[in-house]
């Protein structure tokens, strides 16, 4: 049995997995939402809070790029 081994950078690892991370984490959101629609919130104490607390900040900052849904998701 042969095996083959392809050497990536860590920028084309990323470039590679971003795509699929943001996509996962869109429907964890949503499954999250439509369980409880009304109750929906983050935990300070949660990965996610952070992350949206950082944006926040940066957006404060007009650091905030914003891109479209295409760009985001490829749909």
């Amino acid at each position: 049995m042969t095996q083959h081994h392809t050497a990536v950078s860590v920028e084309e690892l990323v470039n590679a997995m971003e795509p699929l991370i943001r996509r996962i984490v869109r429907e964890e959101l949503a499954r999250a939402v439509k369980k409880e629609p009304d109750i929906f919130y983050l935990e300070p104490d949660m990965p996610l809070y952070e992350d949206m607390a950082e944006i926040r900040e940066r957006n404060l900052r007009k650091e905030t790029v914003l891109f479209s849904h295409k760009e985001v998701w490829g749909e």
